[in-house]
């Protein structure tokens, strides 16, 4: 009888140490859900409306919509096409003179929390330099951007002609004074 009770007990306090353990786990599980804190940068941004202008050679640039889900700011740290030999983010900036020039974004683009940036012709965009060969009008081009938390997303711009925004480039900048 003794015996009995002891395995009984030792039966009891096994169980409960188990449907703790399970309801421990369980539980940081569902936190983990809700916390994008950890989750990858790349998890929290959808790019929407995007396109590039088309064109035959030399530089041209992307456009479109980048939502960020998280609560945190998430920054962009390149991207990437093999369309092109290098793939920049530019921002355009008063020349001091009454106009604008483009140059280089230093530290990238960074998409606020819980909201968006728009890349748009005259403002923030990807600039393809050095094509490889043609971007034609309905032709889907592949980019990749890369975050600062190393992880990386894919997308695709359609291509459309687009004849405004003749823009003024940095002094300076390698291969952008043609």
């Amino acid at each position: 009888m003794a015996i009995r009770r002891l395995f009984t007990r030792s039966l009891v306090r096994s169980a409960a140490l188990v449907a703790a353990a399970l309801l421990l786990v369980v539980g940081l599980a569902a936190c983990g859900d809700d916390d994008t804190a950890d989750a990858p940068d790349a998890k929290a941004i959808t790019v929407s409306d995007q396109w590039v202008k088309a064109a035959d050679s030399g530089m041209t640039a992307a456009f479109g919509t980048i939502s960020n889900s998280s609560d945190r700011d998430i920054r962009i740290v390149s991207a990437h096409t093999d369309t092109a030999r290098t793939t920049e983010m530019h921002e355009v900036v008063d020349n001091g003179s009454g106009g604008t020039t483009m140059r280089q974004k230093d530290g990238g683009f960074v998409v606020p929390a819980n909201g968006s940036m728009d890349l748009t012709p005259g403002t923030e965009h990807f600039m393809l330099m050095e094509l490889s060969k043609p971007i034609t009008t309905g032709q889907d081009v592949a980019f990749t951007i890369r975050f600062e938390d190393g992880s990386t997303m894919e997308f695709t711009a359609l291509a459309r002609d687009f004849d405004g925004n003749q823009e003024n480039y940095e002094p300076g900048h390698e291969g952008m004074d043609e």
